[in-house]
This record gives structure tokens, sequence and C-alpha cells, in this order.
């Protein structure tokens, strides 16, 4: 069995903190549709399946989360981190975490008042977000070629032979990373694999992915490089000479993606922007006022993984 790897010098724990509740997997979770499909208002809730709030009260796929992946026969902390699925694979509609908005639901993005879908045809792996994650506007890591944070959840690429539905959550292995450049901002893509699909027990690190499924690695680039051309953007580019790190690196942005989440949502972050542009001080706002509606006033204690 593979090895957990701790995001923290101790082992993760769960807990309740107020409105926090925390959700270790998808074994009491809920998806339901909200408004007619293909129009704006179109939303993806989760909501428990059991319980006083069954149906009821919202469960927010971003903060309600763990972060690690609880086993929920055992109730422990499993090898695995959770994934949060917005586009599945052979689709493309452009579904995405609404971060700005109180509950957090899955809706399609839109631009101008149209839904957008990638001109560029199906998306080939299921993508997503890792919950409890935030790549911070404010913050320019040393290989970022001097570009912040995108101001959203850490991007996932799951590349497993499920086809994985909006909202659903599954556990995935961390094998690897790439650092993406989009219009100035960083956007790291994570790349996992389903904990239970075939390939799994082989795929431990960004080498094997190479090694068991040459040409997968590169396709994934190739794909991120081009998808904005048909929307008359130039192409990406890509950090680290454009290659693919390996799962320890993972772990620590990671690791660095979480802390900036704790930041956000404690709102620690907005009284440590003394020196950041209105831009930033913007976009941080934003989100610190749709999301600590609902959070803020029961936190009592520092959210965990």
């Amino acid at each position: 069995m593979e090895l957990s790897i701790p995001l923290k010098d101790d082992q993760p724990t769960m807990k309740r903190s107020g409105s926090m509740a925390s959700h270790g997997s998808s074994a009491n979770l809920q998806t339901m549709a909200q408004g007619e499909e293909d129009t704006l208002e179109f939303r993806i809730q989760a909501h428990e399946k059991e319980g006083i709030t069954a149906g009821k009260k919202s469960v927010s796929l971003w903060h309600d989360i763990t972060l690690v992946h609880i086993d929920p026969i055992t109730e422990m902390p499993s090898p695995y981190l959770n994934f949060v699925c917005e586009i599945p694979k052979f689709s493309r509609k452009k579904y995405e975490i609404a971060t700005d908005e109180v509950g957090n639901p899955i809706k399609q993005d839109s631009k101008k008042g149209k839904l957008r879908e990638f001109k560029k045809g199906d998306i080939f792996f299921n993508y997503g977000c890792l919950p409890r994650t935030w790549e911070d506007p404010t913050h320019v890591h040393p290989d970022t070629m001097g570009c912040r944070g995108d101001n959203d959840p850490l991007d996932v690429c799951e590349i497993g032979l499920r086809i994985v539905q909006p909202g659903e959550i599954r556990p995935v292995k961390v094998l690897g990373i790439l650092c993406m450049i989009d219009d100035g901002e960083a956007d790291w893509k994570v790349v996992t694999i389903d904990a239970e699909d075939k390939w799994a027990p082989i795929l431990n690190d960004i080498n094997d992915v190479e090694k068991h499924l040459p040409g997968q690695l590169s396709a994934i680039r190739e794909w991120f490089r081009t998808y904005k051309i048909p929307d008359g953007k130039p192409p990406n580019v890509f950090g680290l000479d454009e290659r693919f790190m390996n799962k320890s690196y993972t772990m620590e942005i990671i690791k660095e993606c979480n802390l900036a989440w704790k930041d956000l949502i404690t709102g620690e972050k907005e009284r440590k922007m003394e020196h950041v542009d209105d831009e930033v001080k913007g976009l941080v706002r934003k989100l610190s006022k749709s999301n600590l509606v609902s959070l803020a006033p029961e936190l009592d204690e520092a959210p965990t993984f």
C-alpha cells in the first residue's frame, strides 16, 4: 500500500469547526441540479444525503470537502487527496466552481452573457480542482516567471479511464504538476489518477506516466498550449522549461496553496494587504465577502485539511 504523505508535520485530523462541516469523501453527499441546463442560471449544488440537513443545506465543494481523502469505512486519512470534478473527459462545456457565490455551486462559465465551451473540442481528461486550496493572487512563486497566482483553487487533470461527472468527488493519487502561465497569471495543473483506476498501482510519480503511458503528458501540455487559439488568443506558455515536475515538488505547491486557502477563509489574507495593488485587493475582497458570509460567523478554530 502506498504510504500516506501528510501535508503538515503531524497526520491530518478531522474536525468540525462551526459551519465548516468537513466531508472527507463523497459517502454522504449528492449533487442536485438547479435551474435549466444550458442557461446562465444553471447550477450543480452538493448536499448531504442523510441527516437533519439532507437535501437542504448546501455543501461547498471548495470549502466543505477535505483536501485529504478520508476512508468512509475506517474514518481515517487515506494516502489520497480529494479531487472535485468540474469538466468530465470527452466533453467541452466549461463548468467551474463558482468561487464568488455563497455555497460555491458548479456553473457553466460565461463571457458577455454567453455560455462558454472549449472551441478546441472535447477535453480528453477529467478536469477539476483540489478542495481547500487557493492560488493566492498576492503571491509570486519563484518558479512562475514573476507571475502571481490566478485566484482559483488548484487545477487538476485526472488521467484515469472513468468518466467523472461534474460535482463528483474521487480519491486520487498525486503524480506531478505543470506550471502554465495564462494571461500573465500562474495556473498550476496537478496531474493525478483515480485511486481505483487499473493503472493506479503502477503510477506513483510523474516518470511512471511517461514510462507506461508515453505521450500522455505531451498531449496534456499541448492541449493547454493551444486551447485558446480558436478564440483568437496566442498560445499559452509554461514555466520550468515546460517540464512536468515530480510528486515531491507537487506536494509542496499543494501545501502552499492549502495554507493560502486558510488565510483566505479566516480573513487573515485581507488583513495583510496593505502593500498590494488595488486590482488584487478587489479580487481577494470579492472572494472573502462571498465565502465568509456563510463560514465566518461560526468559525471558532483553525480549519483543517
